[in-house]
């Protein structure tokens, strides 16, 4: 798998998702098989670009490359500047955000509202690709509604304005998260380019990426919510899918060391206050279907120092040991009825 001249380790990347992409767990994810991840999204508006949050989002220091920044705005003007300034500050490959479905980021015609107006579309993806010197992907999903689908036009229009590569998530803006994502699309807009075409949504077994590789003939797949307190998924569909077999589940001490580094890089990278409130829900994660993760959530989300969750956490991962020597999941992480429709 290639994007412009960066050769990927491999096919199976994380989605860029907005208040859990952040650098920790990018790095942790590529630690543990991605082959490829992209930022949270950044504002393209000028003003909002030194702000704290903006300044966090595109910050790439020591990233195992290649680094990727996802831009979102609506005027092709301000998002073209807004890929210069992150290729100064290093940007290796930029990615237009044309899939976020969220009210708010849709109803200043950013995000996958932009796909009712084909139009814009265009001018911002040639003037976007002509800003920069690196690669430009987008990511996109397959429609407005159910009765306004243009996945095929947006990807040949991207096609023919340089994008190197195309993600497409399988729902339109009004699916939001709901139902079952549309395969059949991507498999209709990877019939319709030459360019590589990653495919998202519902991705969250080794079996379920083989299906929908097999079944799209995407050149890569993306991985989002389920990678959410278990970005060892990365390693386990990239075994599966070169071997045709299963990792076992990740050994508790191992988990515990991961979970011990993670959040000591969290704190590291938000400060101690806005660290320890932040580090919750990715705790949350991590431990939500293991035995006692509920009770101990509860427990943890009334922490208040570093120094407590980190102990805390520990504690809680000693106490699995007596399960066994690896993750005893006390639910199937997937639902038997997405496991059959795989």
């Amino acid at each position: 798998m290639q994007i412009g001249p960066y050769v990927l380790r491999n096919n199976v990347f994380v989605a860029p998702m907005a208040g859990v992409t952040d650098r920790p767990f990018r790095q942790l994810c590529k630690q543990l098989g991605a082959g490829y991840a992209v930022s949270e999204m950044a504002a393209s508006n000028p003003r909002l670009w030194a702000t704290e949050k903006s300044s966090r989002r595109t910050d790439h220091t020591g990233e195992m490359e290649p680094k990727a920044v996802q831009i979102a705005g609506a005027d092709p003007d301000d998002l073209a500047a807004c890929a210069r300034f992150n290729v100064e500050r290093g940007a290796q490959i930029i990615d237009i955000n044309m899939g976020c479905p969220v009210k708010k980021v849709c109803n200043a015609w950013c995000g996958s509202a932009l796909l009712q107006d084909e139009a814009l579309v265009q001018t911002i993806l040639h003037a976007v690709v002509s800003a920069v010197d690196v690669p430009v992907t987008l990511k996109f999903r397959t429609g407005w509604d159910r009765s306004h689908k243009n996945a095929q036009t947006i990807a040949r229009m991207a096609e023919d304005a340089g994008i190197a590569m195309l993600t497409l998530h399988g729902r339109t803006r009004a699916d939001g998260y709901k139902g079952d994502a549309e395969y059949d699309t991507i498999a209709a807009v990877k019939r319709a380019v030459s360019i590589p075409v990653v495919a998202n949504g519902d991705i969250s077994t080794p079996e379920k990426a083989r299906f929908v590789l097999d079944y799209t003939g995407a050149d890569a797949v993306m991985v989002g919510r389920a990678a959410q307190g278990r970005p060892w998924i990365f390693r386990e569909i990239d075994h599966y899918l070169r071997t045709g077999t299963h990792l076992p589940a990740p050994l508790v001490s191992e988990v515990r060391q991961l979970m011990d580094e993670h959040l000591r890089a969290h704190y590291a990278f938000y400060g101690d206050f806005l660290g320890v409130r932040t580090a919750r829900k990715h705790i949350g994660w991590y431990v939500r279907e293991l035995p006692g993760g509920e009770e101990f959530r509860q427990r943890m989300n009334l922490l208040e120092s570093t120094e407590a969750q980190l102990q805390a956490v520990a504690q809680f991962f000693d106490s699995q040991a007596h399960y066994g020597e690896r993750l005893q999941y006390c639910l199937s992480p997937i639902p038997e009825a997405q496991r059959e429709a795989a």
